[in-house]
């Protein structure tokens, strides 16, 4: 009996996906609920199981190919055996090894790691014709590396040859969620009108809190406790002053959220994505880093659902990680605000008629400027520098 295997929900808003990887060829066996192809959306990527078990018999829809909601890319044939095939030779014994080194190529080829399969999509290389000098003839990093330099180099047509290396470029198919990180940020600079301003940080006091309390929180909680739990309950705070930073544009209304969900940008090896840290306001400090831990697992490693991605009021994204030391992020749609952090560094600052060498850092709101005005936005970024530089302020919710 064949069965279709046919493109699931994509979740709310999402029609179409590009199929990113296939785990399994014509002929091989498969169980059900196996994983047997990734689609790749314009947010997520998303695990297809099979949904029986025998041998997938026919591949409709290859790699790249953008599919449909309820599309059918392929069938598998139930309740049969899968049989690996090979050139004939002259000997059963020989043939039974051939069969065997083939197996495990093709086995080794659909389960690529993550670095390995990033070096091999990109660069258009083929994983059969790739010598793996890992256990077991596994392919490696340094097999794929290995091979993309012994593969050509493409140059640029129709320019003369002088210092061709100097001149060569490499062309990739932009992915799906790429391309839809760059039309979503263009759509926010051209729809809303988006202003940022400034505000700094003295530092200093929640540092030296963190490094008082760090061990014993961790070992309190068995999660390390970061700065990230006070920016997120110190934006709470802030959005519960100024209203209209939580808000969004539908139409002609002005939607006001009495809910605190927090974005938290995540840069990962596909781009940046924001998960969203639900119902904020609810959570304690241990229970934010711990969903911040856990969302950021997730999306480096390819795993964040629609859900993890959908439905923030106002996102948090932290280029200081980086080494940013100063920014104007762009608002996250349909959202009217976004907080950017930055770099934490010494600098001298006046205090009480004294220069001291204190911990700074600068930080930023861009804000849309329809429905949020200027003293709103000074006064948000306000409310989240003075919880910040007296933390006992946000324990002893003042």
């Amino acid at each position: 009996m064949s069965i279709n295997i046919i493109v699931p929900s994509l979740g709310e808003s999402v029609t179409e996906a590009t199929i990113a990887k296939w785990h399994k060829q014509p002929g091989e066996s498969i169980a059900v609920d196996e994983l047997l192809l990734e689609l790749e959306t314009e947010k997520v990527t998303l695990e297809v199981s099979s949904p029986a078990s025998g041998v997938l018999s026919k591949i409709v829809k290859n790699q790249g190919d953008v599919v449909a909601m309820g599309e059918i890319v392929g069938h598998i044939t139930e309740g049969v055996a899968g049989t690996a095939t090979t050139k004939n030779v002259t000997t059963q014994n020989v043939d039974n090894k051939i069969a065997e080194v083939n197996t495990q190529k093709i086995n080794h080829v659909n389960t690529l790691p993550p670095s390995v399969q990033k070096i091999v999509t990109e660069n258009n290389l083929d994983p059969a014709n790739i010598s793996g000098s890992g256990k077991g003839g596994r392919i490696t990093k340094g097999d794929a590396i290995e091979a993309l330099s012994a593969a050509p180099t493409p140059l640029v047509p129709s320019i003369p040859s002088v210092g061709a290396n100097d001149r060569a470029v490499e062309r990739i198919k932009m992915s799906r969620l790429r391309k839809t990180i760059a039309q979503r940020l263009k759509d926010s600079q051209n729809t809303a009108a988006i202003l940022t301003t400034f505000n700094e940080i003295d530092m200093t006091n929640v540092i030296t809190l963190r490094q008082k309390y760090r061990e014993e929180f961790e070992k309190k909680h068995g999660i390390k406790l970061g700065f990230m739990s006070f920016f997120v309950k110190a934006t709470v705070e802030a959005l519960k002053a100024i209203p209209s930073v939580n808000a969004e544009i539908d139409g002609d209304d002005i939607v006001y959220k009495n809910y605190y969900d927090i974005g938290v940008a995540v840069g990962t090896e596909q781009g940046l994505v924001v998960p969203v840290v639900r119902n904020a306001n609810n959570l304690s400090f241990a229970g934010v880093e711990t969903e911040i831990v856990n969302l950021s697992k997730k999306a480096k490693a390819g795993k964040l659902s629609m859900a993890d991605l959908s439905g923030g009021t106002f996102t948090i994204s932290n280029g200081g990680v980086y080494g940013s030391l100063l920014s104007t992020p762009i608002i996250n749609p349909p959202q009217s605000g976004i907080l950017g952090l930055h770099k934490t560094q010494e600098r001298p600052v006046a205090i009480g008629g004294k220069v001291e060498i204190r911990q700074m850092m600068y930080i930023a709101l861009s804000y849309d400027h329809r429905i949020i005005d200027g003293k709103e936005a000074v006064t948000f970024l306000i409310k989240v520098k003075e919880a910040i530089e007296n933390p006992e302020r946000l324990l002893l919710n003042l």
